[in-house]
């Protein structure tokens, strides 16, 4: 009896020593390798600035989390809702004008096939919502050109391509270019190079859509006519 005794403690003691082992082990795991944090903290970064993100941190897709109220919350959402759609669907205007259209045409071509993204050439004004413009600019085509573009409906983006439509390029002192499309139109987002390379169009296209994908149509309404001026909530204010 006495030597199952001892074999039965014995036992009981190398089990304590290992599970005490393996909880060593386990803690120094956790103090070489912390755990990364999953939800970063947003309220510490000010409003006009991104939080910075490292690789295993949760980046939430909507740019809308400075959330007050439910009221808020619900129009973000649909803000993200509207931008998802806008930005996954948006029909560019054929306006080539000079060589950078062939790299335009390019980019619409099988290689890089901008269907993808949900991109798709329109020869109707009305029913675009982008305008790439690709070339130089001529005094006598900037009328036509501000025609264009006033027919599109709202909300509208221009891109413009390349070194001539960006600042008139090796035409800048030319008494018939104009120096910038921006003197004609406003310009969303500027894609360099003379001629730029289709993948640098589709760099601009993808800038594009991350611009539309902070849009906040509906929070900006709420924030103007509501949120500024409440609605009245007795005949006290009416009167």
């Amino acid at each position: 009896m006495t030597l199952l005794k001892r074999l039965c403690i014995n036992s009981v003691k190398l089990s304590q020593i290992r599970l005490k082992s393996k909880s060593t082990e386990l803690q120094k795991c956790d103090e070489k390798k912390p755990l990364p944090k999953k939800y970063p903290d947003f309220f510490k970064v000010p409003r006009h600035m991104s939080p910075a993100y490292k690789p295993d941190e949760y980046r939430a897709y909507s740019p809308h989390q400075y959330i007050e109220n439910k009221v808020e919350w619900a129009l973000a959402r649909l803000d993200d809702i509207l931008n998802w759609g806008r930005k996954n669907s948006l029909w560019p205007m054929t306006f080539g004008l000079a060589c950078c259209a062939v790299e335009m045409m390019q980019y619409a071509a099988p290689r890089y096939d901008m269907d993808r993204y949900g991109t798709v050439f329109r020869a109707s004004p009305r029913q675009t919502d982008v305008i790439l413009v690709a070339g130089t600019l001529t005094n006598k085509m900037s009328v036509a050109f501000r025609k264009v573009y006033d027919q599109m409906p709202e909300p509208k983006w221009v891109i413009s391509i390349g070194s001539c439509a960006n600042g008139g390029g090796y035409y800048h002192y030319s008494y018939s270019v104009v120096r910038g499309v921006d003197r004609i139109v406003p310009v969303d987002i500027y894609v360099p190079g003379c001629p730029p390379t289709a993948e640098a169009i589709l760099y601009g296209v993808m800038m594009l859509q991350r611009k539309v994908k902070r849009n906040n149509f509906l929070q900006g309404w709420y924030w103007k006519n509501i949120r500024q001026n409440p609605l009245p909530n007795s005949k006290s204010d009416l009167q």
